[in-house]
């Protein structure tokens, strides 16, 4: 068998999961939790107030679910390799948070774009009234989830490196 011993890449500065301090850590279920219900909450109140069904409807599925989902994918690549990129930790935190925010706001355009494209090529779904709502919901859904997960991931670190630096 090869004895080869790899270097570890959680050593010294990078070393999240063993804090010891009392700071809460970046926990993705509820970080995904909060995408999904904070814009769900602000919307269903919008569509009480104007009495917009659509809205309403629209905040249960497509605005809460695609804050969920970018939040999801996005907390995961922060989570696994986020922390290896030098340029997240050592750039301004409103630097890497409006990075990622237009990188959100991409993703959440092609989205509506490929939406809109797949249910045209698979059939006349014109009369769906939430199929003209995915241009303002998707994008805008992934701009807010993007930035809370990047801010709060970021903020969490900030923490976590501060207490490690207290310590030594």
């Amino acid at each position: 068998m090869r004895n080869i011993k790899y270097p570890d890449k959680m050593e010294g500065v990078y070393a999240i999961t063993d804090t010891g301090t009392k700071a809460k850590t970046f926990v993705l279920w509820r970080e995904v939790l909060m995408a999904y219900v904070a814009p769900v909450i602000m919307a269903g109140i919008g569509g009480l107030i104007t009495g917009s069904k659509d809205l309403q409807i629209a905040a249960l599925t497509t605005i809460g679910g695609t804050s969920a989902i970018v939040a999801l994918i996005l907390g995961l690549w922060l989570e696994r390799r986020g922390i290896h990129n030098q340029w997240l930790i050592g750039v301004n935190h409103l630097v890497v948070m409006v990075v990622f925010t237009l990188i959100g706001a991409a993703i959440g355009i092609f989205a509506a774009w490929m939406t809109t494209f797949l249910m045209g090529v698979f059939g006349p779904f014109n009369h769906f009234v939430w199929l003209n709502r995915v241009w303002i919901d998707f994008p805008l859904s992934a701009v807010i989830a993007s930035a809370m997960i990047t801010w709060r991931w970021r903020m969490n670190l900030k923490k976590i490196f501060h207490s490690k630096e207290n310590r030594r």
